[in-house]
């Protein structure tokens, strides 16, 4: 059976590149920016204790539609369906769902936003039919995470306005349960000869987030020399590491035991 989309496919051409994987961090805080979602993740998840294999099932599926055929993608949807039916509650008197369209097109924003963030800032710039393509190609893959169409803002323009908007307006912003979520993510609890080299690569990660949202989580952009040694290092890495689609996403999808 074969693939969702062609190796020519601009969602390949750019999620190949296994250096979009360190923008993990950003797209879960982003993500955790919203106040419903972040009471998802804080009630139904072990965040504290694991704060990063959340994400790793969230990238390892991505990543498995992708590259993976047809069948293996629907099963990644599948099971992140059915874990979607378990997470609801209520914060501050507002029910959540991770089923609810708004709630999930927000989720979904964020993969977009950080894969388009990431490429350009540690690979090339994207040329607007590019970046375009990419767009629409990632609304197929929102449907598979049961995602409806009709929530998609129609075009990247509109896409870009419609974050904006929700940032602007407040009902993202950074709230309690958000923080409790960005202090495990940026300090993970992992053993001493990892934890400076994954705090280095959190806090570079978190430093890329929306300006609005970076401030509200009280983070510092990482400096221009820290972005750059990166840029300079992509280039030069093995194809076993630099290509999602090979050694990284084997490492990511046992790490989140899929």
């Amino acid at each position: 059976m074969n693939g969702y989309f062609s190796d020519e496919s601009a969602i390949r051409r750019i999620g190949c590149e296994s250096v979009l994987m360190l923008g993990g961090p950003r797209a879960l805080l982003m993500q955790a920016a919203h106040p419903l979602v972040a009471a998802g993740i804080v009630d139904h998840s072990r965040f504290r204790e694991e704060p990063w294999r959340r994400l790793a099932r969230t990238m390892a599926a991505l990543y498995t539609i992708v590259f993976g055929t047809q069948e293996e993608g629907e099963r990644m949807g599948a099971i992140t369906q059915a874990a979607h039916r378990r997470v609801r509650g209520s914060r501050n008197g507002l029910p959540y769902s991770a089923g609810d369209p708004e709630l999930m097109l927000w989720v979904h924003s964020t993969l977009v936003d950080t894969g388009l963030a990431l490429y350009e800032l540690y690979v090339r710039r994207l040329e607007p039919p590019e970046a375009e393509e990419f767009y629409e190609q990632m609304k197929l893959v929102a449907r598979v995470f049961g995602v409806p169409d009709d929530v998609h803002p129609a075009t990247l323009a509109d896409f870009r306005a419609y974050q904006h908007e929700l940032i602007e307006t407040g009902t993202v912003r950074v709230g309690d349960d958000a923080r409790a979520v960005a202090a495990t993510v940026l300090s993970p609890p992992v053993p001493l000869p990892l934890r400076l080299a994954l705090r280095v690569l959190a806090a570079q990660a978190a430093g890329l987030l929306p300006a609005e949202l970076r401030e509200q989580y009280g983070i510092r952009r990482p400096t221009p020399g820290a972005v750059a040694s990166t840029r300079r290092i992509v280039p030069l890495l093995p194809p076993q590491l630099r290509r999602t689609e090979r050694l990284p996403l084997q490492l990511l999808s046992a790490y989140a035991g899929l």
